[in-house]
């Protein structure tokens, strides 16, 4: 599969798994949700870095973003 894929689907994400967090920890609740959201963006962040051979450089995230973005509402 590709890699820029697994990317851009963990840091999404990732993104998500923040608003979670803090709503378990105004609650009072364990953070649950929030926390595998997280471990699952690891995991897909890590995978991506893994199969593409030299990984990424921080700056092309955002062309890596929109390339998969553009690549996939057409």
């Amino acid at each position: 599969m590709d890699p820029d894929l697994f990317l851009v689907i963990g840091l999404i994400i990732g993104v998500l798994a923040v608003p979670s967090m803090l709503a378990s920890y105004s609650e009072g609740r364990a953070p649950r949700t929030g926390v595998a959201l997280v471990l699952i963006a690891v995991v897909l962040v890590v995978l991506a870095v893994q199969i593409k051979g030299g990984g990424y450089a921080i700056s092309e995230i955002p062309d890596v973003l929109y390339s998969v973005i553009g690549r996939y509402m057409r």
